[in-house]
């Protein structure tokens, strides 16, 4: 997806202050693309620490428990899919003012959609057949019934680790009935007004409690806050996730309403990130040092809330701040973060396994399996996707493999 910076919004001012030291004008916005792929990566790191946590049960050979793993566990889930959601939210709005609902919704479709029923199947049967693989190494062969239970036989569509393309689906849906139902009453000028002053106060001084109020209500809801907001049981619309994810689109969509929002955000990304820490280690601590269960959930969400939107927009000016230009690796990488995670938990969790049968140190284990997996897994892009339909499909273009490109200079 190419991201442009957005035009000035009516209601704003027609460039930031100068106090403000935002993103410099380019073609695209390097810093969130980069963080678009973090957010991606970031659920990889999830998966392959789940081997450590107390009670997994995830390619769990030989039991393993790591205190940091936990809380690196713990902070992650606070932000991670608040952060994608946000940025597609901000990006959503980007393609829909530039080519037009039509445009936009096709793109969703095939870029989203698509992938999800199309894949899958497939990623369903390769874990299928890493539970046989564990089961083997575990002397178990032939314990593993054929489909996990609760999966349907009919339809065979548990989206696994994909379950975030189905929320976002749902998400864009209601985002464009409602703008719809605005545009109708309201008219086009006085909605954008709108948008403006609303990403103006998301982007000001305060923002970060406006943010995070919808994730506040969705762990009220949830009636615990301990992970964050859990994901769906099934492919029913549920209220908690709706509640978090659309609150978090719909502030990276108000966020591209208003021409220096970015610029307000990348000035302020230092206190955004101190005061995530902050507020990330009381919420870790009454998770890991307290009986979660007596805690009031009126103490515990509003912290775990605060610090999952610090987070968001702490990181969202660092990356605007540190990437304000094209990196040929980074954008290398961010290019391929979506088939990365499509194709990556098979694939760890039979790395993990292999390692956790040698019995190695866990630490050792981890960084074997990251290195291993991240080399296989970005050949199968370069040599697979990238230069092929597949690699149009999922990111709306073809890119010269980087083997190819360098083979052809030597």
């Amino acid at each position: 997806m190419t991201s442009r910076p957005s035009s000035p919004a009516a209601g704003a001012p027609s460039a930031p202050p100068a106090t403000f030291r935002g993103p410099a004008a380019s073609t695209r916005l390097h810093g969130l693309d980069a963080l678009r792929a973090v957010a991606l990566g970031l659920g990889i790191v999830l998966h392959t620490l789940a081997p450590f946590l107390p009670g997994s049960r995830l390619v769990d050979v030989t039991p393993l428990e790591s205190g940091a793993a936990e809380s690196t566990v713990l902070v992650i889930h606070l932000f991670r899919m608040v952060l994608f959601m946000a940025l597609a939210g901000y990006f959503g709005r980007l393609v829909l003012v530039r080519r037009g609902t039509a445009s936009y919704v096709r793109d969703r479709a095939t870029r989203i959609l698509l992938p999800l029923v199309a894949l899958s199947p497939v990623v369903l049967m390769a874990i299928i057949g890493v539970e046989h693989y564990a089961a083997w190494l575990r002397g178990q062969a032939g314990s593993v019934p054929p489909l996990p239970s609760g999966v349907p036989y009919w339809l065979f569509l548990d989206p696994a680790h994909l379950w975030f393309l189905w929320v976002l689906v749902q998400v864009v849906v209601v985002v464009l009935l409602v703008r719809a139902l605005l545009l109708a009453t309201a008219g086009a000028g006085r909605l954008q007004r709108w948008g403006a002053a609303a990403g103006g106060a998301l982007s000001g001084r305060g923002g970060v409690l406006l943010a995070a109020v919808p994730y506040l209500v969705a762990l009220l809801l949830q009636g615990t806050a301990r992970h964050g907001v859990h994901q769906p049981p099934d492919l029913w619309p549920d209220v908690v996730p709706l509640t978090t994810y659309l609150g978090a689109f719909c502030v990276g969509w108000l966020l591209h309403a208003r021409s220096d929002a970015l610029a307000r955000l990348t000035a302020r990304w230092r206190g955004h990130l101190l005061l995530a820490v902050l507020v990330s280690t009381a919420a870790v601590a009454l998770e890991r040092t307290t009986d979660w269960e007596t805690t009031p959930l009126l103490v515990h969400a509003p912290l775990v809330a605060l610090a999952g939107w610090a987070w968001v927009l702490g990181l969202v000016g660092l990356f605007l701040q540190l990437l304000p230009r094209e990196s040929p690796a980074v954008r290398y990488l961010a290019d391929s973060a979506y088939w990365v995670y499509i194709a990556h938990l098979p694939l760890t969790a039979v790395v993990q396994l292999t390692l956790a049968h040698l019995e190695w140190a866990p630490v050792v284990q981890l960084l074997l399996a990251w290195a291993v997996s991240a080399v296989v897994l970005l050949l199968s892009y370069d040599l697979l996707v990238r230069g092929t339909w597949v690699g149009r499909w999922l990111s709306g273009r073809r890119h010269r493999p980087l083997l190819r490109a360098s083979l052809g200079a030597r």
